[in-house]
């Protein structure tokens, strides 16, 4: 778990360093009509710590196992209207509800990262699971669709 904080930890303080030394066109702009700009991947990003942080809440006191309630991830977006906000309200969001994402993971007693958590189609992982993936989630976009880093 330590690596996951340290990770995370990076990213809170990188992301919004990289997104200030971008332009706002950079930003902005939508690679394609159905594609999302870099501020609508970090509202999705938003969207996923929201989804994530209540999950690694209910995983730890609610029915085993968990089950994982899916969201519209488009609908989220476009409803939340990223590509018209200023970058620095997405990223004061993106950073405290990963602020508090960390607080929850810290606090996490051992036993209770083995908590199976339903994923879909009745395929059972374990709660610990579930917090790398949110960070291979999170990297994937931020160093593909975000930093384009290959």
């Amino acid at each position: 778990m330590q690596n996951i904080i340290d990770q995370l930890n990076l990213w809170i303080n990188k992301v919004p360093v990289e997104f200030h030394q971008m332009s706002e066109l950079e930003i902005s702009r939508r690679p394609a009509p159905q594609k999302w700009s870099k501020k609508e991947i970090l509202g999705h990003l938003c969207d996923s710590a929201i989804n994530n942080l209540e999950r690694f809440i209910k995983v730890q006191y609610d029915k085993v196992p968990f089950v994982l309630t899916p969201y519209d991830q488009v609908q989220w977006v476009k409803i939340q209207g990223y590509q018209e906000l200023p970058i620095d309200e997405i990223l004061n969001l993106w950073v405290s509800l990963n602020k508090k994402i960390l607080n929850v993971i810290k606090n996490i007693p051992n036993e209770k990262l083995t908590l199976q958590c339903d994923i879909g189609n009745n395929e059972l992982m374990t709660l610990q699971w579930l917090i790398q993936d949110y960070l291979e989630h999170m990297e994937h976009h931020i160093k593909k669709q975000i930093l384009n880093i290959a």
